[in-house]
């Protein structure tokens, strides 16, 4: 039976510590599912279409990646994607109480359903997607807070 996991997130936008996350992952899982959350209680940057370009962009010659994206809650997704396991990279202890209590959660909704943390490398620890979205509506440079394939300027956010 194959491993596939589903590594949710706004990715808005995806980030050199997301990049991480999953290339460290493919040791662990036979496919995993980058899952674009559509979420419309939260004002986005970048569009949903932009961002699963972008991350489909990173990830073009490693067929073990997809890219999709979603509504609603993430174990539904999960069952409907035969994926057991959901990813999740913690950069802080902060991080990791946020995530225990939606990994707790997840699993009272579905107990088949495993949360597996990977802690991102230390060097990465400061990049979370919120500061790179400051930099860039600021007219900064962002690029060595993304992944080398993600080029920036050829991207347009939805506030431009």
């Amino acid at each position: 039976m194959k491993k596939i996991a589903v590594f949710p997130g706004s990715f808005d936008p995806f980030t050199m510590g997301h990049e991480g996350i999953v290339k460290r992952a493919l040791n662990l899982f036979d496919e995993i599912i980058i899952a674009v959350g559509a979420n419309a209680l939260k004002k986005s940057y970048y569009s949903l279409e932009t961002r699963e370009k972008m991350i489909s962009k990173v990830f073009q010659g490693e067929p073990r990646v997809k890219v999709d994206h979603y509504e609603g809650l993430t174990v539904d997704y999960c069952k409907t994607n035969g994926a057991k396991y959901i990813l999740r990279g913690l950069r802080t202890s902060a991080d990791f109480e946020f995530e225990r209590a939606i990994a707790q959660v997840n699993k009272a909704m579905a107990s088949e359903i495993e949360s597996v943390f990977l802690l991102t490398i230390p060097e990465h620890t400061p990049i979370n997607s919120t500061i790179v979205r400051d930099i860039i509506r600021s007219g900064g440079d962002a690029s060595r807070f993304v992944p080398a394939t993600i080029n920036l300027k050829d991207y347009k956010g939805e506030e431009s």
